[in-house]
């Protein structure tokens, strides 16, 4: 069973596939990561993304960040259709309009957690605004932080440097490939209730492709990727509501 995942009417789209289909190889050996995937993302909603080993969840994340492209279908970040672009605008639409947050931090060692935060506005040339850039600081906690090494930050102030640099630029998504992967529980947990944060508080929009039910508890909604489909979503998730749902998804693999 193939699920169209509906929105609301009354919010705009802030990214969209359509009939995203993505396949890998040739002849015998061509596999299909995704099969004519429609979903949409609307703003100021927070989407957790979740299937087991293979199921096309990071293929379609990267996709909708422009960072892989589509065999077939197209897909939009707001109105523009990202399918269509160049390598050159796509590096444009990204610094500009989409933030990202990864498992590993991706921090530059020789840098401040001020610097860092500020590099992605630097290689555009932009400066941000101190009322934001004061507010988002403010909301990962990081005041007391901004004139340390990464080297002399722990784990989870790490992954909050790297949230706010996702968030200073204020672009319409964020994209976030198991941001907590790498951190223990408590400082998985403080990241998490940031981007939650983020999300009543500042109006952000976020994607994140995550394993962790209790990850995904943290989300608005929950969609759920089995061979490339979306086959179900949650609204308001608990974390026994995702695990329920993915023993459902297993028991219905090993039937099928």
């Amino acid at each position: 069973m193939t699920v169209t995942v509906s929105t609301s009417a009354t919010r705009q789209s802030v990214a969209r596939a359509v009939g995203v289909t993505k396949l890998h190889g040739e002849g015998e050996a061509q596999v299909a990561a995704l099969r004519g995937v429609d979903v949409e993302f609307t703003a100021g909603e927070f989407t957790a993304i979740m299937g087991p080993s293979g199921s096309g969840k990071s293929t379609l994340m990267h996709i909708l960040a422009g960072l892989d492209t589509v065999t077939a279908g197209e897909v939009f970040i707001g109105d523009i259709r990202v399918s269509d672009m160049s390598d050159k605008q796509l590096t444009l639409l990204r610094r500009s309009r989409i933030g990202f947050i990864f498992q590993q931090f991706n921090l530059l060692p020789s840098l401040t957690a001020e610097e860092n935060i500020l590099l992605p506005l630097s290689i555009a040339g932009r400066k941000p605004s101190k009322d934001w850039f004061d507010r988002v600081v403010d909301t990962v906690g990081l005041a007391q932080r901004l004139h340390h090494l990464p080297a002399q930050l722990s784990g989870g102030q790490q992954q909050r440097v790297a949230c706010a640099r996702a968030l200073v630029s204020q672009p319409e998504v964020i994209f976030a490939d198991e941001p907590t992967g790498n951190l223990d529980s408590v400082s998985g947990a403080e990241v998490l209730e940031f981007l939650r944060d983020s999300v009543r508080s500042l109006g952000q929009t976020i994607v994140m492709v995550t394993h962790d039910p209790r990850a995904a508890s943290y989300a608005d909604r929950v969609i759920f990727l089995t061979d490339g489909r979306i086959v179900d979503e949650l609204r308001d998730p608990t974390a026994d509501a995702v695990i329920d749902t993915m023993r459902s998804l297993d028991s219905r693999a090993r039937v099928a």
